[in-house]
């Protein structure tokens, strides 16, 4: 998963959050949130990892799950329950990704895992209005059985649609090792 390299990319972006040091740095941020909705899940990692330190999962599927698939851009307030936030690590491909952060954050604040170089593009300005924290998380391992990490440095995006005022940059959080 990355730019600076030859393989050949994983279908949908299934890449899955195996590393605990993605949820380690976004523990601090998400004291008080009680109830999440998880719409890439893949294989669950995420969901699992946030469900052991005490977050309820309401909602969680992806597109793999169903048939047909849910096309998570579709889902509305309604399908996701009483939610405080989504949580999620989605497909990185700009077009699926962009649209995704328009939608979510209209619906209830989100926290988006992927790479930490979209905040300083072009392509990123007209989102960082919303865009309340920028949570950095430094490189993660995504294969299962290997010790490799990626090539991308990650950070944890939170966006929101009642937010106008940019974000705030938080360092990484060491508090687990890989």
């Amino acid at each position: 998963m990355g730019k600076r390299s030859d393989f050949v990319r994983r279908p949908m972006d299934a890449y899955q959050t195996i590393d605990p040091r993605a949820v380690a740095a976004l523990l601090p941020f998400i004291e008080g949130l009680s109830y999440f909705a998880e719409p890439y899940r893949g294989e669950g990692f995420l969901e699992r990892q946030l469900n052991d330190i005490g977050l309820a999962c309401l909602w969680s599927s992806d597109i793999a799950d169903n048939d047909p698939p849910i096309d998570a851009l579709t889902l509305t307030a309604d399908d996701l329950g009483a939610i405080d936030a989504i949580i999620t690590n989605p497909p990185w491909s700009r077009p699926i990704l962009h649209e995704m952060i328009l939608h979510f954050q209209k619906i209830a604040p989100t926290w988006l895992l992927f790479d930490a170089d979209w905040a300083h593009t072009k392509q990123a300005a007209p989102f960082l209005a919303q865009c309340s924290h920028i949570v950095s998380v430094g490189r993660l391992r995504w294969i299962e059985g290997t010790k490799q990490t990626g090539k991308d440095n990650c950070a944890w995006y939170r966006f929101d649609a009642h937010h106008a005022n940019g974000p705030h940059f938080y360092g990484p959080v060491m508090a687990v090792a890989a």
